[in-house]
C-alpha cells in the first residue's frame, strides 16, 4: 500500500528530452502529460475508515464502458472516463466532489514521487534477470550462459527466494525525489528532472514526495 500524500495527478509518460537551465546546465527530463483528472470522490476516516481521493482520467464514450462502470458514472452524475484510481491522501478536506485538478497543483521545485509500470520483458534467462556472469565462451565449456546449483548440500529441495528465470519487467515501481523543472499550464505537461518508469504512452501516477512531507511532519 502506498503512503498518504498531499497532492496527486494521473499523467501519461510521453518522452524525455533536456532543456537548458538559467546558468546554461543542461537538465535531462521526462515529460507527462498530466491530468485533467476529475476528483469522483472524496473518501474520509469517519465516513469510509480511511482518507482518499477517487479520480478519473481520460473521458471516453458510453459504448467504451462496460455496464457496471456506466452505471457508476450515471450515479455519481459525472462524465465517463476510461481510467479510475484511488489515491490515500494526508487531506481529504482540501479536496471536493467535481473539483478539476491540472498539473498548476505542482509548481517549479517541488518535489514528487512518480509510479508506474516497468516494461514487460517476457520470460527471460537469469543472467538477464538477475545481471549474473556468464560462463567461459572458450571450446569445451559446459557453462556459457547455464545456471549453476540452485541446492545447497542436504537439502531436497530449492530454497524460497531463489533467483532463477522468470518473468522480467511489469512490474509496479516508484521512483521517489524527483524534482519538477518546469510546469505548462497550457498544454498541461511536468517537466520532470530523471528518467521514470515504463514506455512511452505509460499511465503515471504523479504524488508530492512522502520523504519530504515526513521531514516537514517531525520539524
Amino acid at each position: 500500500m502506498s503512503a498518504p500524500t498531499t497532492k496527486a495527478i494521473l499523467g501519461r509518460k510521453i518522452g524525455m528530452t533536456q532543456i537548458f537551465d538559467e546558468k546554461g546546465e543542461v537538465i535531462p527530463v521526462t515529460v507527462i502529460k498530466g491530468g485533467p483528472c476529475l476528483v469522483l470522490s472524496v473518501k474520509t476516516k469517519e465516513k469510509d475508515g480511511y482518507d482518499a481521493i477517487q479520480l478519473g482520467y481520460e473521458q471516453c464514450k458510453e459504448s467504451k464502458l462496460n455496464k457496471p462502470l456506466i452505471g457508476f458514472f450515471k450515479k455519481l452524475g459525472t462524465p465517463f472516463f476510461r481510467i479510475i484510481k484511488e489515491i490515500r491522501i494526508l487531506n481529504p478536506q482540501d479536496f471536493d466532489k467535481g473539483q478539476e485538478l491540472k498539473v498548476d497543483i505542482f509548481k517549479e521545485g517541488d518535489l514528487v514521487d512518480v509510479t508506474g509500470r516497468t516494461k514487460g520483458r517476457g520470460f527471460t534467462g537469469h543472467i538477464k534477470r538477475w545481471n549474473f556472469r556468464r560462463g567461459r565462451m572458450s571450446h569445451g565449456s559446459k557453462f556459457h550462459r547455464r545456471r549453476a546449483s540452485i541446492g545447497a548440500g542436504g537439502v531436497q529441495h530449492v530454497r524460497k527466494g531463489q533467483k532463477m528465470a522468470g518473468r522480467y519487467g511489469n512490474e509496479l515501481v516508484t521512483v521517489q525525489n524527483l524534482r519538477v523543472v518546469k510546469v505548462d499550464k497550457e498544454k498541461d505537461l511536468l517537466f520532470i528532472k530523471g528518467a521514470i518508469p515504463g514506455p512511452h504512452g505509460n499511465l503515471v501516477i504523479i504524488k508530492s514526495a512522502v520523504k519530504s512531507l515526513r521531514k516537514g511532519i517531525e520539524k
